[in-house]
Formats: structure tokens, C-alpha cells, sequence
């Protein structure tokens, strides 16, 4: 790895790191203002302005990931691996620092509300925690190699692979607020006058759909390895 790749990785590294905190200070804010007596399910309904202003400070994070991502890399493929990989070390930041400012989460068995585009994602801690580790394994190779090679390419099997597990373990984590919604008289929008979360305050999660999530997790994970690991191997 050559200095500048290096240099690169370590200050996407830092940015990421410190956008972690960041959004769990804001986390630290709305559980001081919602949950002082510590977060729970089910969800305490928030004013239309404030879920407002949340729904939009999670798309600002993403643009921001975005940014960081298309400053870093020179090439498309590696503009997206630098995204990818201050996305991964963002998120699990976001719970080391909510760790050590709240003592929370307990274990990787916690239940989170993991994100509000463009619906609740609901599931375990380590569910996306594993996700984060798969892509930063992922995303260094991709910064290594393309650095060491601009026309170095990811297979387009690879792709459909990396693509559609990703899209199942999105599904994964938004099964169970989507069927409770729909057997419960639709769900919030950005564009709704109600409280946020008034449609699920009943709702509490019971089971995270490990198949699913698993059904998308393994391509993923055998595109990390057959596109990335084996051309190392002699």
C-alpha cells in the first residue's frame, strides 16, 4: 500500500470516526429529551417538525458519507469503496460512542431502530455490525487493489451478488415494521401531519427474520471473498 493510499484511508478513517459521535451526541440529545428513563420499545410518538428534521438529518449523514467518498477516490470503483467503508466504521462507532455515553446498547442482541429511509429499520445490534465488518474487509481490498491497478474491476456476478444481498438485508430489517403497518392501517412519511412513530407506539419487536437477513448476508459475504481474497492466492 502505497503512502497516499494510506494517508487517505486513515483521515476517511478519522472523518468517519468522528461522524459516529456525532450522531450518537444527537442520539445522547433525543433519549435525554424522550427516554430518560432509558430507550425501550415501543416507540414514544415524536412532533411532525422534529421527526421532520430527523428524517432529513439521516439523508444529510448519507450525502456527507457520499461526499467523503467522491473527494477521497480517484476512480468510480474506488469512490465507492471509500464511501463504503466510512459508512462501516460510522456505524459501528455510533454504538461504541452511545456505549460509553449511555451505557447502551447492553449486548449485540439489543434491539435498535437502525435507521428512518424510507421506513423504520428495526434489528438486533449485531446485525449491522456485521454488515459494517464485511464492508470494511471489503472496501480496503477494493482501495488496495485499485490503487495498485486503475482497471482493476469487480465481476458484474460479484456485483448482482453484493446488490441484491444487500437489498434482502435491507428487506430484513424493515420486515417487521412493514408487516405490523400493514396489518395496522399504513405507516409515517416525511409528508405526514401525524406524530412520528404514532402508527407503531403498540409495536414491539419479537423476532428478527435471521433467514432473510442470512439469505443476503452469505452472497454477500462469498462475493467479498471470491472477487477480493482468492486473486491474492498463488
Amino acid at each position: 500500500m502505497n503512502y497516499s493510499i494510506k494517508k487517505t484511508i486513515i483521515w476517511v478513517t478519522l472523518f468517519a470516526i468522528a461522524m459516529g459521535f456525532l450522531e450518537s451526541s444527537v442520539v445522547v440529545y433525543l433519549r435525554e429529551l424522550y427516554y430518560k428513563e432509558g430507550f425501550t420499545f415501543p416507540l414514544k410518538t415524536i412532533p411532525p417538525f422534529i421527526g421532520k428534521v430527523e428524517f432529513y438529518r439521516e439523508l444529510a449523514t448519507i450525502i456527507m458519507l457520499v461526499g467523503i467518498g467522491i473527494v477521497a477516490g480517484k476512480t468510480k470503483l474506488q469512490r465507492f469503496a471509500y464511501f463504503v467503508l466510512a459508512f462501516a466504521i460510522w456505524d459501528i462507532f455510533y454504538y461504541v460512542f452511545l456505549y460509553f455515553c449511555l451505557g447502551w446498547p447492553q449486548s449485540l442482541v439489543t434491539w435498535d431502530i437502525l435507521f428512518l429511509i424510507p421506513v423504520p429499520w428495526v434489528g438486533p445490534v449485531w446485525a449491522p455490525c456485521l454488515l459494517s465488518l464485511l464492508m470494511i474487509i471489503g472496501s480496503v481490498f477494493v482501495i488496495i487493489r485499485t490503487g495498485e491497478d486503475k482497471k482493476f474491476r469487480i465481476d458484474p456476478v460479484y456485483w448482482w451478488m453484493l446488490i441484491s444481498g444487500a437489498f434482502i438485508c435491507i428487506v430484513s430489517f424493515m420486515w417487521d415494521y412493514l408487516v405490523f403497518t400493514y396489518n395496522n392501517h399504513g405507516s409515517w412519511s416525511v409528508f405526514s401531519q401525524n406524530d412520528m412513530f404514532s402508527e407503531i407506539k403498540s409495536y414491539v419487536p419479537q423476532k428478527f427474520n435471521y433467514m432473510l437477513f442470512l439469505t443476503g448476508f452469505l452472497p454477500m459475504l462469498a462475493s467479498v471473498y471470491l472477487s477480493l481474497f482468492k486473486p491474492f492466492r498463488k
